[in-house]
């Protein structure tokens, strides 16, 4: 698993040091503080790729940069798979424009990084390692799959000697050949669909259709999903939300798949440790989804990965998100990373919050992951709010002022808002009528 992770003169913040948890890692701080940054690096120090630098079409993943380049930049961590470990310090040569070589070290395990634009990467011990033996003068390994969201869909091949080499046939013809199979695969993928429904057992399901032609002119067979609110949908005709958790569904599937494949030829054993990024974990999805996709993402290492011990580490910007963790959130295996602007001039700090369950989601919005003062749901209702509470301090607030401040409460807030009692006892108190 991924234990540390250093980074000097680069990314958001001068300086930023973060210790990982072994299950599950939730990422959170406003726009622009680094979130995306961190996975980004992550995945950098896991594989030794930055995923731009192998598919040239991705719009993130970009090599990291030095804030200053009169300073010295670095990017140290520290890794444990099938307990070895793992620990390289790698600095940026200007002169090369690139994070000079971290040496050989060996990695045994299936990283999978979900982007947050659909595109995925996947890293495969069995494919991408160092060799066991000594390494060449000038080794070279493969390069990790990464593939934009249209090459999840539609296939990603390789340039070999002037012909086109498959490297992943994309999940419309991939998942089309399962289900028409009848196989293991097309088990693997009902089950990682089933794994991913947001509540199987009362009826939100996912369920895998028959193959169908979208038209005379289209001769391809499309897979179609079934949901608890309609029959057979054409997969490329579903919502956003349900291509997302499909589309993920698929690469766990189709991953888990290669790295047995390639295991099988390189006579290894498959890998006992599966971590995935992923970023902005709840993109696309309603809250029902919201609240069960953490937890799916728990525990799918022992429903899909074979019984793979899997570290999740996911950016978030959704209360129900952080919420859906209280019944289950372990401070010994899961951790809360938090990004804020802190220190004048403000700049990026990372901090490993302690979590506390807070009830409800729009409890979660006045917390350290989103920094709301209330929990309201307009900038109106906020300020209007704020307000009243400051003269709720005063003692000699004249009935003037109150008034002023209550017809503005009663233009945004509904009826049922808790902070009339407060309120109205206090009007009343300063001889109003509520």
């Amino acid at each position: 698993m991924l234990e540390y992770l250093k980074l000097e003169n680069v990314g958001p913040a001068p300086r930023m040091e973060v210790e990982f948890a072994p299950r599950v890692n939730l990422i959170t701080g406003d726009n622009g503080l680094g979130k995306s940054f961190l996975l980004d690096t992550a995945w950098w120090a896991l594989t030794g790729y930055w995923p731009a630098e192998v598919n040239r079409r991705m719009t993130s993943g970009l090599v990291a940069r030095p804030r200053d380049r009169n300073e010295r930049s670095s990017i140290g961590f520290r890794a444990n798979y099938a307990d070895e470990s793992v620990k390289s310090s790698v600095g940026y040569s200007l002169g090369e424009e690139a994070w000079t070589p971290r040496g050989w070290q060996r990695i045994d395990a299936l990283i999978v990084y979900a982007h947050a634009d659909g595109s995925f990467s996947v890293w495969d011990s069995a494919r991408n390692n160092w060799p066991r033996s000594a390494p060449p003068v000038n080794p070279e390994r493969r390069p990790p799959y990464v593939l934009t969201e249209t090459e999840v869909w539609d296939g990603l091949a390789a340039k070999v000697e002037g012909r086109a080499l498959p490297l992943c046939n994309g999940l419309l013809h991939d998942w089309s050949s399962w289900v028409k199979a009848k196989g293991a695969m097309s088990k693997a993928m009902a089950l990682a669909l089933r794994a991913l429904s947001p509540d199987w057992a009362g009826g939100d399901r996912l369920e895998p259709g028959p193959t169908m032609r979208l038209s005379i002119d289209d001769a391809r067979d499309i897979p179609s999903i079934r949901t608890s609110y309609a029959g057979a949908v054409p997969i490329l005709h579903a919502s956003s939300g349900i291509r997302r958790v499909v589309a993920l569904a698929y690469m766990l599937t189709w991953a888990w798949s290669e790295h047995r494949i390639a295991a099988e030829f390189t006579r290894e054993k498959a890998a006992r440790q599966v971590t995935m990024l992923f970023d902005e974990v709840e993109s696309h999805l309603h809250p029902r989804w919201q609240r069960s996709i953490l937890k799916a993402l728990r525990d799918v290492g022992s429903m899909l990965l074979d019984g793979a011990e899997l570290q999740l580490i996911a950016s978030t910007h959704a209360p129900l998100v952080l919420a859906s963790a209280e019944p289950w959130f372990d401070p010994e295996k899961d951790a809360w990373l938090d990004l804020d602007l802190e220190g004048d001039p403000a700049q990026a700090q990372l901090h490993r919050r302690s979590y506390t369950p807070r009830g409800t989601p729009g409890a979660w919005l006045t917390s350290d992951a989103f920094d709301l003062e209330t929990e309201r749901g307009s900038i109106e209702a906020e300020r209007a709010v704020l307000r009243a509470r400051e003269l709720l301090k005063q003692t000699d607030a004249s009935l003037e002022e109150v008034m002023d401040v209550h017809n503005e409460l009663r233009g945004v807030l509904p009826d049922i808002d808790r902070f009339w009692v407060r309120w109205n006892a206090f009007v009343e108190d300063r001889g109003g009528t509520p």
